[in-house]
């Protein structure tokens, strides 16, 4: 399997189990949370899907109790 066909299985399973818990935040800030947190992984060598997704679900869920999502700020000007 390619590395393209890997990353999209591991997001898409991570996508659908924080849609199905209730806990997706905001779109764009959750794909390119996930999809950083699954790069990094694929640089240390991980290619089993299953793990990419559980380590960047479990990564979201770590980042979103400790409100570092990017969604979750506030744009203040001036």
């Amino acid at each position: 399997m390619s590395i393209r066909c890997t990353v999209e299985s591991a997001f898409f399973i991570a996508w659908s189990c924080l849609e199905k818990s209730g806990e997706l935040g905001p779109p764009d800030a959750t794909a390119n949370f996930l999809l950083d947190a699954i790069e990094a992984q694929l640089r240390t060598g991980e290619r089993r899907q299953l793990m990419l997704a559980n380590k960047a679900i479990d990564a979201y869920r770590a980042a979103a109790a400790q409100g570092r999502l990017a969604g979750d700020r506030e744009v203040r000007c001036g």
